[in-house]
C-alpha cells in the first residue's frame, strides 16, 4: 500500500476491524518512511448485477434509481430514508442471488412493491401506478381490490366484533342488576 502522503510503499497496519456497514475492513495504517497514519478500506469487488429492461436492453442495476422510485411513491408519507434503505438492500440482496446475475426490470418492480405493501399501502398505490403503467380508474381500482381484504371476510368481521360488543355488554347487565 502506497502512502498518501511520501509515496512510500512500506507500512504496517495498526488497527484492523470491519467497517460500520459490515461491508468492508478498515485499517489503519502507519507509514514506516514518513510514520504518518492512514486509512484504508478493503472490499469485495462485486460483479455488476445487469438488469433486462422491458425493451430487451440491459443495464447495470443503480441502487439510487431505485430509492428515488421509492422516495417518490412515498413522499409525505413519513417514512425514514434509513428504512428505504434497508428496502434497497434487501431487494438488491434478493437479485444478487438470481442464478445467471441477469434480473429484469420486473423482478425489481415486484420486490419494492412487496415491501411498500408491508410499509405503507398508499405507497404501494402510487409505487405500483407507475410500475404498471396504470392508464385508466379501472386499474386503480383492480390494484386496490387485491390490497382490501373482500367484503364478506370484513363483514364477518364486523359481526364477530358486534357480538362481542353484545355479549361484554350483557355480560356488564348481569353484574349490575
Amino acid at each position: 500500500m502506497r502512502c498518501p502522503f511520501c509515496n512510500s510503499e512500506d507500512s504496517r497496519v495498526v488497527d484492523s476491524r470491519d467497517s460500520e456497514a459490515g461491508d468492508a475492513i478498515r485499517r489503519r495504517r502507519e507509514c514506516l518512511g514518513c510514520e504518518r497514519r492512514y486509512t484504508t478500506y478493503e472490499r469485495i469487488e462485486e460483479v455488476p448485477l445487469v438488469v433486462r429492461k422491458r425493451d430487451g436492453s440491459e443495464e447495470v442495476f443503480a441502487r439510487q434509481k431505485l430509492l428515488n422510485g421509492l422516495l417518490r411513491a412515498t413522499e409525505k408519507r413519513g417514512i425514514p430514508l434509513e428504512r428505504l434503505e434497508r428496502v434497497v438492500d434487501e431487494i438488491e440482496n434478493d437479485l444478487r442471488r438470481v442464478p445467471g446475475r441477469v434480473v429484469t426490470t420486473q423482478m425489481v418492480g415486484e420486490g419494492a412493491l412487496r415491501h411498500l405493501r408491508e410499509i405503507d399501502k398508499v405507497a404501494y398505490v402510487r409505487f405500483a401506478s407507475v410500475y404498471r403503467q396504470f392508464e385508466t380508474v379501472a386499474e386503480f381500482q383492480r390494484e386496490l381490490a387485491r390490497l382490501e381484504p373482500p367484503m364478506s371476510a370484513m363483514k364477518g368481521d364486523d359481526e364477530r366484533m358486534q357480538q362481542a360488543a353484545d355479549g361484554g355488554r350483557e355480560e356488564g347487565d348481569r353484574h349490575n342488576g
